[in-house]
């Protein structure tokens, strides 16, 4: 097939691979401009526009697709179908319309449950057992178009950083599957929809007056970024990894010499840790540098 393929984050990038891999003809690739990163604040292309030009595709980079312009341009493509995987620009009417079979979405989640930007996240923060990818056909509303294929998998203890890649491999594959053979796609039911909210940074601030399991999903939604963290004596701690516990106390106070921190229900025991511009390292590594006593409350 002649296609474009749309996306951004390294999330999108095997679905990219596996369509040159297949043999489709892939014209031209879109992705959101470079964006200022570091601390000279250069411009650094996302993961999908470097992995294209090493292939030696056309990327486009536009602000927006509302503009004639840019409409014109992709129509002129003349496509089967345009594919896109985290994208992160709303397509309009006139770009859904162009290719002759319509736009396909890899989405990670199990539609219609968490639409919208953050399915993953969303997904270990509500305490899910199972998610998954769905490819659909895509229309104006929010995630909301026919559905061609879904395949799921356990979130067990999973962090946001291991589902996305697995979920990622998945969707390559399932997407791949779905262009050989695209059948009909199915309306999504109504029943059970949610939607899967930007991820604001304030929500990284680990809440201890929640149960210890949900405060531990909340450590995992949040790693790698932006990082599930607490705050002791003005200095932010992130945690990367932890482990539920039945010692009980006041929440948000420090409970025992690892590190164990009382929550509504149950305690959360720091297994990994990061100081502002350190490594992550082991709580026992940071508690030999940094003390935080036996009754301290962390806010």
């Amino acid at each position: 097939m002649r296609i474009a393929f749309m996306g951004t984050p390294l999330f999108a990038v095997p679905t990219l691979d596996a369509l040159i891999a297949a043999g489709h003809e892939v014209v031209a690739v879109y992705a959101q401009p470079p964006r200022p990163a570091g601390r000279g604040r250069a411009l650094v292309p996302s993961p999908v526009q470097r992995r294209a030009e090493e292939a030696g595709i056309e990327v486009k980079i536009p602000v927006s697709l509302r503009n004639d312009a840019e409409q014109l341009a992709f129509a002129a493509l003349d496509l089967d179908a345009a594919v896109v995987a985290a994208y992160g620009l709303i397509l309009p009417e006139p770009i859904l319309a162009a290719p002759r079979l319509g736009c396909f979405n890899v989405h990670a989640s199990l539609l219609p449950r968490w639409r919208g930007a953050a399915p993953i996240q969303r997904a270990i923060l509500a305490g899910d057992e199972r998610t998954g990818i769905t490819i659909m056909r895509m229309e104006r509303g929010l995630d909301t178009g026919p559905v061609f294929a879904r395949r799921e998998t356990a979130i067990g203890g999973k962090t946001a950083g291991e589902l996305t890649a697995e979920l990622a491999q998945m969707g390559a594959a399932l997407l791949v599957e779905t262009l050989d053979r695209p059948g009909e796609p199915v309306a999504q039911p109504e029943d059970g929809t949610t939607y899967a909210a930007k991820i604001e940074k304030h929500e990284a601030k680990l809440d201890f007056a929640r149960p210890a399991t949900a405060v531990e999903w909340q450590i995992r939604a949040f790693n790698p970024l932006p990082g599930a963290f607490f705050e002791y004596e003005n200095e932010r701690i992130k945690v990367l990894a932890a482990e539920t516990a039945d010692l009980s106390g006041e929440p948000g106070t420090v409970l025992d010499h690892g590190l164990a921190i009382a929550c509504a229900e149950g305690s959360i025991v720091p297994g990994i840790v990061q100081r502002a511009g350190r490594g992550a390292m082991t709580t026992a590594e940071l508690l030999r540098g940094f003390v935080i006593p036996i009754g301290a409350t962390l806010a």
